[in-house]
């Protein structure tokens, strides 16, 4: 049975791949991607055992607690990812749990998640190739790393999935994954640039050094520390370390396997239902076709996790500008924050059709005009959105105390973002691509992405671009010449030019919507 699963878990990896070329090639880059990363990482292990020995074992642990932190967290921060061997279709076979719990272990390894795991964890024990002896321990310390990893990640996801299937918890999750994702890069960012402190070689073994006697004595870092206490001679400690990896294994896999009993005889949870007065925002606008689309496109914004986790970059921009320009509150590049909100919240609509799933047929089957479906949503970012810029430029004018580049400031990021809403409008009939389903956490990876989509997204960055350059040279003269007058008159041609723009891309798009409508809507149903 064990066979069993993990040929079934290969037969779906493999099926996938068929239903489109541009999906293979995708998913090839992909690997090969992940791949090339973990074997960066773990020839820089390695390298660091023969380099300097003294070092390895810290070194092997600290990577091997992040390796099993993230398979610990990842998977519920990302709790809308696809699970191929989802328990509760298993159950009508009969399956006995233990056969179960084992196949699906195994399974879980099969993939390219998997396969990178092997190689970082191959790789903790090559970095002990100094000390010839004790790898065979560093290879038992590996095997139970990697299981400390699968078990424990499924035992999590098992335990806490009735939690993690509510709607709040899947909002919360999908923001606390964007902050730690831009909080990682920001403290990346600053420590690559400047710090006001630089760190000694043996300041950092010091650090390394205490990192890894703390994460050794956790079940995170446990595993890997075996192969250092057979170098130190520490047997007491070897003895400890091995009673807490044994304990975390044995309590991961009861837990998981009680979860797993929970699951297939309880089923799954249902969310309360929640009661809502009154008719939102339909009340609020014309009894129009527009109109029904606005009030159904603001009510996305307002309450579907997928679009206002993006509305979660929008007050971190200001904040990735200044660690970018070293803290610098005065700094002229403060002023690109504007125009940066724009491209945001104007591309944020560049996937509508996607976002609505099922509910699109709706569209085609009333027969909604393009212009209607177009304009509907466009005008609730349009109405939001436009004082946002607006205010988003004055703010950073007062904060860097330049307001000489306000009014070019401000033309340049209103064209952006009238001229992105644009181009999203007619992107959004011409190319669409798998985003996760309602529901579903913002930050499912849809594993039926291809290829073409993505290069239709950059097309019509590269439009949105075009369509700016006038406004854009005017704005370079402005900064050349140093001429106020030049300013404002940025700011003129830029809410002209980009107001045209709109209108221009709302009408292109929306005859490309009524001529592809059928065709999205089948484009669409493929991706459920």
């Amino acid at each position: 049975m064990v066979a069993e699963l993990a040929r079934l878990k290969l037969r779906l990896l493999v099926n996938g791949f068929r239903r489109s070329i541009w999906l293979t090639i995708g998913f090839v880059l992909g690997t090969l991607y992940a791949l090339a990363l973990a074997t960066f990482v773990a020839g820089g292990v390695v390298v660091t055992g023969v380099v300097d020995p003294g070092v390895a074992g810290d070194a092997v642990v600290l990577l091997g607690a992040l390796l099993v932190a993230g398979w610990w967290i990842g998977p519920l921060l990302t709790s809308g990812m696809n699970n191929a061997l989802d328990p509760r279709r298993l159950a009508p076979f009969g399956i006995p749990r233990r056969q179960l719990v084992i196949g699906l272990a195994v399974a879980t390894l099969i993939g390219v998640g998997g396969l990178a795991l092997v190689i970082v964890a191959l790789a903790t024990v090559a970095a002990w190739s100094a000390h010839v002896a004790v790898m065979p321990v560093a290879l038992v310390g590996a095997v139970c790393g990697v299981a400390t990893c699968v078990v424990g990640s499924s035992a999590l996801s098992a335990i806490l999935a009735p939690v993690m299937e509510s709607r709040r918890a899947r909002e919360l999750s999908g923001l606390v994954i964007a902050l730690l994702g831009i909080g990682v890069w920001l403290v990346f960012v600053g420590t690559s640039q400047d710090l006001t402190f630089v760190i000694s070689p043996e300041s950092f073994d010091a650090l390394l050094g205490s990192l890894g006697s703390v994460l050794a004595w956790t079940p995170l870092g446990a595993p890997w520390a075996l192969a250092g206490d057979v170098v130190d001679g520490a047997w007491l400690a070897l003895a400890a370390r091995v009673a807490i990896v044994a304990a975390t294994l044995l309590l991961a896999w009861r837990g998981w396997s009680w979860a797993l009993a929970r699951e297939l005889t309880g089923g799954a949870r249902q969310e309360r239902s929640v009661s809502v007065d009154g008719l939102g925002w339909f009340g609020r606008v014309a009894s129009t076709p527009t109109g029904a689309v606005a009030a159904r496109a603001a009510t996305y914004w307002r309450r579907d996790p997928r679009y206002s986790t993006s509305l979660a970059f929008v007050p971190i921009v200001p904040v990735v500008i200044i660690v970018i320009s070293g803290g610098d509150l005065t700094t002229s590049a403060l002023m690109l924050t504007g125009p940066i909100i724009a491209f945001l919240l104007g591309f944020g609509i560049s996937s509508d059709i996607a976002y609505d799933n099922s509910a699109f047929a709706l569209h085609v089957t009333t027969g909604v005009s393009g212009r209607a479906d177009r304009w509907g949503r466009v005008l609730p970012v349009l109405f939001v959105g436009l004082p946002v810029v607006v205010l988003a430029v004055i703010a950073t004018a007062a904060a860097s105390g330049r307001w000489d580049l306000l009014a070019v400031t401000l033309g340049v990021a209103v064209m952006t973002f009238l001229g992105t809403l644009g181009t999203s409008s007619v992107a959004s009939a011409l190319y669409l691509y798998p985003v996760p389903e309602p529901g579903e956490s913002p930050f499912k990876s849809a594993q039926s992405a291809s290829l073409a989509p993505l290069i239709g997204q950059f097309g019509a960055i590269a439009v949105a671009g075009v369509a700016s350059l006038p406004v854009l040279v005017l704005a370079g003269l402005t900064l050349l010449l140093d001429l106020p007058v030049l300013g404002v008159v940025t700011a003129v041609v830029g809410a002209v030019l980009g107001a045209f723009a709109l209108v221009v891309g709302v009408r292109f798009g929306g005859r490309v919507y009524d001529r592809r409508a059928p065709e999205l809507l089948q484009q669409v149903l493929s991706y459920r």
